[in-house]
């Protein structure tokens, strides 16, 4: 039989684990979301300006800290390949994360 002070550390381990996990998931889904909208926006063709305004205007109704100079926009072949990167802050109480996200995507 488990003794009572390990199962409470284990479930003192698991709220702990959730109340970090909580403020974190958010923005990865907000992440995962804005990759799939980057996919179909660079499916479209399009030329590299109206490709980076879309971008950032998607990411700004998303909520997202996208700005005009964090989307790199080049040519490659026949299609055009979207880099970006930036930054979600995370705050907690007494410590503050940063997030670095770095979608892409390319057409053939």
């Amino acid at each position: 039989m488990i003794p009572l002070w390990r199962r409470a550390a284990g479930i003192a381990v698991l709220v702990l684990l959730s109340l970090i996990a909580i403020p974190l998931v958010p923005p990865y889904i907000r992440n995962f979301r804005f990759q799939r909208s980057l996919d179909d926006i660079v499916a479209r063709p399009q030329a590299p300006d109206l490709i980076r305004a879309a971008v950032v205007n998607r990411a700004g109704e998303m909520g997202l800290p996208v700005r005009t100079g964090d989307v790199k926009v080049t040519r490659e072949g026949n299609g055009v390949r979207v880099d970006i990167v930036y930054v979600v802050r995370v705050d907690f109480p007494m410590y503050t994360v940063d997030l670095h996200f770095h979608p892409a995507s390319a057409t053939d």
